[in-house]
């Protein structure tokens, strides 16, 4: 092994650049430039780049699922199905049941204007909803805890034969599921994220320390400690994941806020984006991307001195 050029080397500048800082900032023995710190920065910043979006994704599915969930579980529906000559009275009677059901806040009978809006997707418009075999619906709404649907529909078994009592749960489930499934995922993302930033970190770290082998040496020689080499290197990468996080953090967050509400995207339900305190968590990233540099520049440095002597 080629025995390192001590005459060439600055030893009080070398010790002052690992144990201080030097008035820049920088860490003397961490190369403040090459491909190892444009890896870093770049890493970071469209890791938390991506971090945003998949945070951003994971509320929004969160409050559709829990908007989906009231939303439909406040709504039921009474399908009225009788000959033409009987529906007016099995409606009235549905009405009078109505009336003794305890947890109904309001009931009401669909006009014939919004049950055609209702079949508009399949019939398309000006549908002639009096000549066509439609059952009557009955909205109810401002249901409270004391609304029983079983009992109801128990009831209108035996008083009107003719109706039928949808509480929507055919449909609410699979869309809560998917709902929270996204969720699921989006979380899933942000772990697979910061896994990710690690790896890119760590291999840069190692780049960075193969690329000063005669430096460490040197250190060594003078009675460095190899905790005190790694410190030099977890203080320059932890920093450069810290700046390219608050990059990739800012263009994401603008990103957010350019993209259309609800209304202008014609009633995109998602709402992709951050609400009240959700705005808070997106500046959490850069403080998480420092924290994953630290311990992934600690782990790779020390683990390479100790199998490089």
């Amino acid at each position: 092994m080629k025995r390192p050029d001590l005459k060439s080397l600055d030893f009080a500048a070398l010790w002052r650049g690992l144990t201080q800082p030097d008035p820049s900032g920088s860490d003397r023995i961490v190369p403040p430039t090459g491909f190892t710190a444009q890896l870093t920065l770049f890493s970071a910043a469209a890791m938390a780049f991506l971090a945003v979006f998949a945070l951003a994704l994971a509320l929004a599915t969160g409050r559709l699922a829990d908007r989906w969930s009231d939303e439909l579980a406040q709504s039921v529906t009474i399908r009225v199905s009788a000959p033409a000559d009987q529906i007016d009275d099995q409606v009235a009677t549905v009405m009078e049941v109505l009336k003794s059901t305890p947890g109904i806040t309001d009931a009401r009978p669909l006009p014939a204007d919004e049950v055609e809006k209702l079949l508009e997707p399949w019939f398309g418009p000006d549908v002639p909803v009096e000549a066509l075999p439609v059952p009557r619906l009955i909205e109810l709404s401002g249901l409270t805890r004391e609304f029983d649907a079983n009992a109801l529909s128990l009831r209108l078994e035996g008083e009107a034969s003719g109706a039928v009592l949808d509480d929507h749960t055919r449909w609410r489930q699979p869309l809560v599921s998917a709902a929270s499934r996204l969720r699921t995922l989006g979380l899933f993302s942000l772990l697979l994220i910061a896994a990710a930033s690690g790896a890119m970190i760590t291999l840069a770290a190692k780049a960075a320390l193969a690329a000063n082998g005669q430096v460490i040496k040197v250190l060594r020689l003078i009675g460095a400690r190899d905790i005190t080499i790694a410190t030099a290197f977890v203080r320059r990468f932890t920093r450069r994941a810290a700046m390219g996080a608050a990059a990739g953090t800012l263009v994401g967050i603008l990103a957010i806020l350019a993209l259309p509400g609800v209304d202008d995207a014609g009633g995109f339900l998602t709402g992709l984006g951050f609400q009240g305190w959700g705005w808070i968590l997106p500046l959490l990233i850069p403080v998480v991307a420092a924290g994953i540099g630290f311990v992934a520049t600690r782990w790779a440095a020390l683990k390479m001195l100790r199998e490089v002597r």
